[in-house]
């Protein structure tokens, strides 16, 4: 098992864990849901035996995928739907219980790792990855590398503004893509879970995930977004064509224009593949 690795996915809604090939094939894995409790150790023992109850002896290193924001190099991590979390250590927790190489990075910069290496941007090297699900998150590939900013999280494109003065947002702003279009808030808005949103609601979640993806490829020159995540996913044809129609209205610069937006290639599997991304990328 020289050649694979101990790939961990840390979301709002569940924690899950994986091993995974040099190939990019996801072997085994295992999840439960993440503890809605207050008290940082109970996550991190929930964590701790859900990492245990897959055999990883002999892999090469852990690659970790989680929601931000966090430390640069994933030291400390603080995800906006983990409130138990803030600076928590999880870097070295994981490596101190696995005494193995750890690398942790955003989930959507793993998923933009994975989608480049076997999903749907392989061979692309001007992209960006999102997550429309419990949360919004993204990572950019520029010139064929992982943008990481300042801190590590460059890309958060869950946090450009679509809704002038509109919903506020966890993180302190109002109008964000993610209090306007993720999981979370749409059964804010609606009173019902994402899975019962009507026809109205669908199209307007893709119209505005559409229209921070042509924000972004004004500014930043792209042709692709590749979208995995549970509200996207599962929302399917209609929120796409609603995605891309607003990418065309809205991409009229030169070298904006025909920019697309695809499902992502690796369905639920991303964000394991991600993960394992992370670390193979070192």
């Amino acid at each position: 098992m020289a050649d694979h690795y101990l790939a961990i996915d840390i979301g709002g809604t569940k924690f899950a864990v994986g091993i995974v090939d040099d190939n990019g094939n996801l072997l085994r894995r295992a999840a439960v849901p993440t503890p809605q409790n207050t008290d940082p150790e109970v996550l991190w023992k929930t964590l701790q035996t859900l990492i245990d109850s897959i055999d990883y002896r002999s892999v090469r290193a852990v690659g970790v995928g989680t929601g931000g924001p966090m430390a640069r190099n994933g030291d400390y991590i603080s995800p906006l739907n983990i409130p138990a979390w803030r600076a928590f250590p999880i870097k070295a927790r994981i490596a101190q219980h696995t005494q193995l190489p750890t690398l942790v990075d955003n989930d959507a910069k793993a998923l933009a790792l994975g989608e480049g290496w076997v999903g749907a941007a392989r061979g692309i090297d001007n992209f960006i990855a999102m997550v429309v699900s419990t949360g919004v998150g993204g990572g950019i590939v520029l010139n064929g590398r992982l943008l990481d900013g300042d801190t590590g999280n460059a890309g958060h494109i869950g946090h450009i503004i679509v809704v002038p003065d509109g919903r506020l947002c966890v993180c302190g702003a109002r109008g964000c893509l993610e209090a306007e279009a993720s999981g979370t808030a749409i059964a804010a808005i609606t009173g019902t879970p994402a899975s019962k949103a009507s026809l109205d609601i669908i199209e307007r979640t893709g119209m505005l995930v559409g229209r921070a993806v042509a924000i972004t490829a004004n500014l930043l020159d792209l042709q692709l977004a590749v979208v995995a995540g549970s509200v996207a996913l599962g929302f399917g044809e209609t929120f796409f064509n609603a995605a891309q129609s607003t990418i065309d209205a809205d991409c009229k610069i030169e070298f904006a224009r025909g920019t697309k937006i695809r499902p992502a290639g690796l369905a639920d599997a991303g964000p394991l593949i991600g993960a394992a991304a992370v670390a193979r990328s070192a």
